[in-house]
């Protein structure tokens, strides 16, 4: 779940980075969430059920 949340503010961030140079810094914070959210899911790890 959090790897596709991860990919999915990563596309977004590489669609405003490269077509809206408006909002320079909500695509900056788009890109630090995402990151943040693949380190988590790389730390916590798949957990069985």
């Amino acid at each position: 779940m959090l790897a596709i949340i991860a990919g999915i503010l990563i596309v977004l961030w590489l669609l405003g980075f490269l077509a809206f140079h408006v909002a320079g810094g909500l695509i900056h914070i788009l890109l630090v969430l995402a990151v943040i959210a693949i380190i988590i899911h790389f730390v916590t790890g798949r957990r069985a059920v």
